[in-house]
């Protein structure tokens, strides 16, 4: 997943930058985005995040850090961030140019509370602030949004949620929303099989959201 590709997990996007903005509007709020060719759904808010963030529990008050794993551009990470203004939102991606424009966004929406880092595949910080890349070591998290990577292939994502999930706080909660024809049932049959009780909150559109707690 390093080197050049023109695939969104790829750490350097090998197609030309193509700067564009998108507008996020949710019923809380609304987000003005830059994204850029190479990353995530660069044209539109994918309906899966927006079901995600429609849906799914927002940040408590009490949670300390949360992560938005897969960041992107941000549209995730910047509206935890927005609704909880006390937690650190970590927002991890292997894509460099995903994680500067999530950096860049989280600037420009004034949400000091981001933290972009740009990781490899084993969940190793490999780039960004250097405060942020220390903190993040063996950072627990009261919570976890994805839109997960299913394209990477079903070794590597398991591979990746194993990483990341494992990292839950005893009272965490993670939720990931996953397109049913790119399947969302067989991973929720997965994620049990591994000891993850999770359950499904919401069908709709096409998109399953599941809610995982701590194995």
């Amino acid at each position: 997943m390093s080197g050049r590709s023109s695939q969104y997990f790829s750490r350097r996007p090998g197609v030309m930058s193509e700067p564009r903005t998108v507008d996020l509007s949710l019923p809380d709020g609304d987000l003005r985005l830059t994204t850029d060719a190479g990353v995530f759904s660069a044209d539109r808010i994918d309906p899966g995040t927006r079901l995600l963030l429609q849906e799914a529990p927002s940040p408590s008050t009490t949670m300390g850090s949360v992560l938005d794993l897969g960041c992107g551009y941000g549209p995730i990470a910047l509206t935890l961030a927005r609704r909880a203004p006390g937690a650190t939102v970590w927002a991890v991606d292997v894509n460099e140019r995903a994680v500067d424009l999530c950096a860049r966004n989280a600037v420009a929406n004034s949400l000091p509370n981001v933290r972009p880092v740009v990781v490899d595949p084993e969940g190793t910080p490999v780039a960004g602030d250097p405060a942020a890349m220390a903190g993040l070591g063996d950072q627990r998290f009261d919570g976890i949004w994805s839109n997960p990577p299913i394209r990477i292939g079903k070794a590597a994502l398991h591979s990746l949620l194993v990483t990341w999930l494992d990292r839950l706080s005893p009272e965490g909660r993670a939720w990931l929303v996953v397109q049913r024809h790119l399947g969302a049932d067989s991973l929720t049959e997965w994620l049990r099989a591994q000891g993850w009780s999770t359950e499904r909150l919401v069908s709709r559109a096409g998109y399953r959201l599941l809610e995982v707690s701590p194995r």
